[in-house]
């Protein structure tokens, strides 16, 4: 095959890609499979062999209580389910010119790459396709609750910056992939997002403050990294009209635990002399799930104290209310909303939150290497 006959194969290719996903290979696809074709034809080799530095946007998208519906549902169900989810993302990936990296469980790693001459609309394209996951994804659980089939949500990390691309692998598997630091990083943001919920880094924001709305920045700690990484909130991308539809209105994640903590029940301005034992099973930045024996008023008033091994620190003096109540199998639950904390106390209990969310420490508050 001689080189020209390697570029016209590379066209019809190209038509067959139209004629099946809508839109034609990307540039970096594009550029793999006509070194694919001039090896073939014995022309020169790929120009860019190995691994090459290139500007990304890395965008990780999560199925959020995938692991309760698994236990819920029968394969035979939840696959079917489970494919038609990632068919609709991966059809709005390209339709973005993003390349589906890889499928990561019950997740998807997407790459939009930054080509010549308009360098930066990585990060536009990759908030938009973001968005329209969300859209795409609310109209889907629709028509799954009318079919009374599980619902799936979805929550979606994106940031920007200096990658790694090339093949990893050996001639028993390669695989082409993105590594390094941003990858990792968008990870970790996807990790905080919600249902339904898109966070951004600080980078990719300012790659677009004038295309998107977002919300304020919030500093969170990350895995990793010694320093606090500011995130946002994409809300809306105003020129296209499109916003996007938030399933969770809390603003902050829970994370399960199972911490002992005591408690003092409040009168007043008084505090009660008895000490009382309960166990918190989830917590956030803004309050916590209590098991306790015996049942709380609504809007009882509480000092709480309990220890966080990890950090070596004892949140104490800490006063909250009680804004909701169950009772299930003999077990009272009571959801406590924080009154009056300090600034360390509540320091600790974000960086505590963000640890947890990210699997440094055990529900019980320890490190992992403490409990390996």
């Amino acid at each position: 095959m001689t080189e020209p006959l390697a570029r016209d194969a590379l066209r019809r290719i190209q038509d067959i890609v139209i004629e099946t996903k809508g839109s034609p290979l990307g540039h970096e696809a594009a550029r793999r499979v006509e070194a694919i074709l001039r090896g073939i034809s014995g022309g020169p080799a790929d120009p860019e062999p190995g691994f090459s530095e290139r500007e990304a946007t890395i965008l990780f998208a999560d199925l959020r209580g995938f692991s309760s519906l698994a236990a819920a549902y029968p394969p035979e169900i939840l696959m079917p389910v489970l494919s038609q989810s990632f068919g609709l993302m991966t059809e709005i990936v390209v339709r973005h010119y993003g390349t589906t990296d890889k499928f990561t469980g019950d997740g998807i790693m997407v790459v939009f790459y930054g080509e010549q001459p308009a360098s930066r609309d990585h990060a536009a394209r990759a908030l938009l396709c973001a968005v329209e996951i969300q859209i795409a994804m609310n109209r889907l659980r629709q028509a799954q609750q009318e079919a009374g089939l599980p619902e799936l949500y979805v929550g979606i990390g994106i940031n920007s910056g200096r990658v790694m691309s090339g093949l990893i692998g050996s001639d028993a598997f390669r695989a082409y992939t993105v590594i390094g630091e941003e990858v990792n990083l968008a990870a970790r943001i996807e990790a905080f997002s919600l249902r339904g919920q898109v966070l951004m880094s600080e980078a990719t924001y300012q790659h677009c403050r004038d295309f998107v709305q977002a919300g304020a920045p919030t500093e969170v700690h990350v895995k990793g990294r010694r320093d606090g990484v500011r995130i946002r909130e994409l809300l809306a991308i105003p020129e296209f009209g499109k916003v996007v539809p938030r399933q969770d209105q809390r603003k902050f994640q829970r994370v399960a635990v199972a911490l002992p903590f005591e408690y003092r029940a409040l009168s007043g301005k008084m505090v009660d002399g008895r000490r009382n034992q309960g166990v918190i099973r989830d917590i956030s930045y803004q309050g916590v799930l209590i098991e306790v024996d015996e049942a709380l008023g609504l809007h009882a008033e509480l000092r709480v104290a309990f220890d966080i091994p990890a950090l070596g620190y004892r949140v104490s003096d800490v006063y909250a209310r009680v804004v909701s109540a169950r009772e299930q199998d003999g077990h009272h639950y009571m959801g406590l909303e924080f009154t009056s904390l300090s600034a360390e106390a509540s320091g600790k209990i974000h960086l505590f939150v963000e640890m947890r969310i990210q699997g440094e420490v055990t529900p019980s508050g320890e490190t992992r290497e403490a409990r390996s």
